[in-house]
């Protein structure tokens, strides 16, 4: 069951998702995408720093079972929070309360990735606070900019095909961070 969960948050379904919604923003409103592609680019660059310092150089934070950010948490936790915010939008409801659900799907992903031992708790809290935090500007903006979104039917259409596509799927993302990462430390040593 927590893997079923867990795969909410897996990079080969969140991502897809995230580009749909930057491309969808980009008809709307081409700032609002930016803004978004942005915020989501220092989330994932966070995610992926603290990945190639542990996996390349062995730096953590033994003290509080700290080695990297979670990556499927904080994925889940941004990339939901806005895909469900848009759809709310679209549909005339409050973007807030959809952040909310968003907030949830990330907190329950993070709970599937400690009880699958695949990350320790101050690894999806680290996760979910930058998902949140990236998820929540996002909104921010959204809610200050009145923007019409462009076909909401056909573009929530189309997030529910990739979601029904690449749902279970899994990126090979650690596997490349573990096969490469190592090289980076070692340029920087």
């Amino acid at each position: 069951m927590w893997n079923a969960i867990s795969n909410v948050g897996d990079a080969a379904l969140t991502l897809p998702l995230a580009m749909a919604c930057a491309v969808w923003l980009r008809l709307s409103d081409p700032t609002l995408a930016r803004r978004w592609l942005f915020l989501l680019s220092i989330g994932t660059a966070l995610v992926g720093a603290s990945k190639v310092l542990y996996a390349g150089c062995g730096i953590s934070i033994s003290a509080i079972g700290f080695r990297v950010i979670s990556g499927h948490t904080m994925l889940a936790t941004s990339v939901w929070t806005v895909v469900l915010a848009l759809v709310f939008q679209a549909a005339g409801a409050s973007i807030w309360k959809a952040s909310g659900v968003g907030l949830v799907v990330g907190a329950l992903t993070a709970m599937a990735r400690v009880l699958d031992n695949a990350h320790a708790v101050s690894e999806v809290v680290a996760g979910w606070t930058v998902g949140a935090t990236v998820g929540i500007l996002f909104i921010g903006t959204l809610g200050r900019s009145q923007t019409k979104l462009f076909r909401p039917l056909a573009a929530a259409g189309t997030l529910f095909l990739i979601t029904s596509l690449a749902y279970g799927h899994h990126a090979p993302i650690q596997r490349l961070i573990d096969e490469h990462s190592h090289y980076l430390c070692a340029r920087t040593a």
